[in-house]
């Protein structure tokens, strides 16, 4: 098989490349590659069994159209300062512009037209004054919240869009490896996910858009085929779950409060991410059954709880150089705790010295809204210097939302985020191997649906 374009990974970043190539008139024929099903066959049993069953050859989760996001919590970052590093690498303005660019695209696939966190009020003056007293930034970001099951319609529409206009998905097929010919990319190598036959695709321009679940395999082909790239930061945290009536203010007022701080002592970079009131902590699996907890919201479905990640980054140096290693190593220690499972702590549990134990969980005010989660003691796989910084932005947040670091506040481990391996590139997206583009979380520039959503705009502009 033979096309012009290539793109392997049907995420944000593989979809925006071929819908902007199409928008711009493109004549050239491209296919998109992926090992997960079309958006409208993804399913997830536990919505029945009420516990993961460990999906083969694939969690339906994270793999398929859309990638993670089709079941994430759905919400656009609408500010540059929100979503990865690409601003260093384009310029603050052009990723302005291509936010605002982009969003329209989702607007005219069914996105709400309302944004939360674009009111300065008096409440989020006295937030942010609290936030700066407890040594906290408050970062502004607008946010447009698709909604799980809404995100699922929206990338539904643009699957269809995409076949409707000439575009190949290859569902079902796993990249195995990349076909060089001396310094150019000229194809790949792929394996049917379900007879594992194998089929060699050429193309002229190559395009690897694998996700976080796909950041590894990007690394050791980077090992393989030199293509430079340099360790970037990793985030190893928690996800914490608290009673709506505590973040009542903050979520009325901001829908989403993204605080950073540099807690002693250590100083290392610990932030808010994802959160989601009324939402639902959730499961998802990544190769080698590695469990990790993420977190949902709807928008019609609620629960009583608000979760949110708490991520601490980590930065290796010498002679260290294989951060996505590192953090899988404490994922898979938790995991071997929580016999395959997440695990789930209180918080006063963690100060007392003691393992949390499912009958206290069961008589808290604060009930889990992941049932399968195991009680346990997270601190007895994850890194001392990771749950201090924990444990001190916990305290800290506690004094922007009084009660955030009550007895019963529920933490869940291990949160996990994959990109740190950062591909070399310029501004054009042109790496050391000709022919050869690697985009979205995957590649380490970007965070989140927006921004590689943008990273796919410009590169659908630079490949038409």
């Amino acid at each position: 098989m033979k096309y012009d374009v290539l793109i392997v990974g049907a995420g944000p970043a593989g979809i925006f490349t071929a819908m902007e190539m199409i928008r711009q008139g493109s004549t050239r024929s491209i296919a998109i590659l992926e090992k997960g099903c079309a958006v409208e066959n993804r399913r997830c049993p536990k919505v029945q069994t009420r516990q993961c069953v460990g999906c083969k050859p694939y969690c339906h989760i994270t793999t398929g159209f859309s990638g993670a996001g089709a079941f994430s919590d759905g919400k656009l970052s609408l500010s540059p300062e929100v979503g990865g590093d690409l601003p260093s690498l384009i310029g603050e303005q052009l990723a302005a512009d291509t936010i605002a660019y982009t969003d329209k695209i989702y607007l005219e696939f069914g996105a709400e037209s309302h944004i939360e966190g674009i009111t300065e009020n008096e409440t989020i003056k006295q937030i942010r004054k609290k936030a700066i007293r407890a040594g906290l930034k408050l970062v502004d970001c607008p946010i447009r919240h698709l909604g799980t099951e809404k995100a699922q319609q929206i990338y539904y529409r643009i699957e269809q869009y995409l076949a409707e206009h000439g575009v190949e998905l290859m569902f079902g097929y796993n990249c195995r490896d990349l076909i060089l010919d001396g310094e150019r990319c000229t194809g790949v190598v792929a394996q049917d996910v379900s007879t594992k036959q194998e089929i060699t695709v050429y193309a002229d321009d190559v395009v690897v858009a694998t996700g976080r679940r796909g950041a590894e395999w990007l690394d050791k082909l980077c090992q393989e085929h030199h293509i430079m790239h340099q360790p970037g930061t990793v985030d190893i945290g928690v996800r914490v779950e608290v009673r709506n009536e505590i973040m009542e203010d903050v979520n009325e007022a901001l829908y989403e409060s993204k605080l950073i701080g540099y807690p002693r002592p250590f100083k290392n970079k610990v932030r808010t991410f994802c959160q989601n009131p009324g939402g639902f902590v959730s499961q998802e699996n990544y190769d080698n059954d590695l469990a990790v907890v993420n977190g949902h919201s709807y928008k019609e479905t609620k629960s009583d709880n608000t979760n949110l990640a708490i991520l601490c980054s980590h930065n290796f140096s010498e002679p260290f150089n294989k951060p996505i290693e590192y953090a899988q190593k404490v994922g898979e220690l938790t995991n071997m705790l929580g016999a395959g499972h997440i695990l789930v702590q209180r918080y006063g549990d963690i100060l007392d010295g003691k393992r949390t134990w499912a009958k206290e969980l069961a008589l808290s005010n604060v009930r889990p809204t992941l049932p399968d989660a195991v009680a346990g003691d997270i601190t007895s796989a994850m890194p001392y210097r990771a749950m201090i910084n924990i444990i001190n932005f916990i305290q800290s947040v506690d004094q922007v939302v009084p009660g955030f670091a009550s007895y019963e506040t529920l933490l869940y481990s291990p949160e996990l985020k994959f990109y740190s391996n950062k591909i070399r590139m310029d501004k054009d997206f042109h790496t050391n191997i000709r022919s050869l583009y690697c985009l979205g979380d995957s590649s380490g520039w970007t965070r989140g649906l927006m921004m590689a959503s943008v990273m796919g705009v410009l590169m659908g502009r630079r490949l038409k």
